[in-house]
């Protein structure tokens, strides 16, 4: 299962108004570091899927969002949870340190 894609038409409903917690990764095609990542993400939403949902967010596509949120480096990763940001993730990191980072949602 790969992590389906939300834009600006969809935050809200797909990440704001969501039941439990939802990471967004912000990324864009160009970047290397995000493509690394990516299947990673893959990974950690097919084997937690019954707790955490991984959404992708091209900032190319969506800047509007990418400014609200001050995405200022990409891969940039915020878990989402009862509308508001309850931590984010800065540069494309091995599975081990992302599972590590994001023990309080999929421990």
């Amino acid at each position: 299962m790969s992590a389906k894609a939300t834009t600006s038409a969809t935050f809200e409903q797909d990440v704001l108004n969501a039941d439990g917690p939802v990471l967004v990764d912000f990324w864009a095609e160009w970047c290397g570091p995000c493509r690394m990542v990516g299947p990673i993400l893959d990974e950690i939403q097919s084997e937690n899927s019954d707790k955490i949902t991984v959404l992708k967010l091209n900032v190319d596509e969506n800047p509007d969002l990418a400014m609200k949120y001050q995405i200022t480096s990409i891969p940039a990763m915020k878990v989402f949870q009862g509308g508001e940001v309850q931590t984010t993730i800065i540069g494309a990191k091995p599975k081990f340190a992302l599972e590590k980072d994001l023990a309080a949602f999929i421990g």
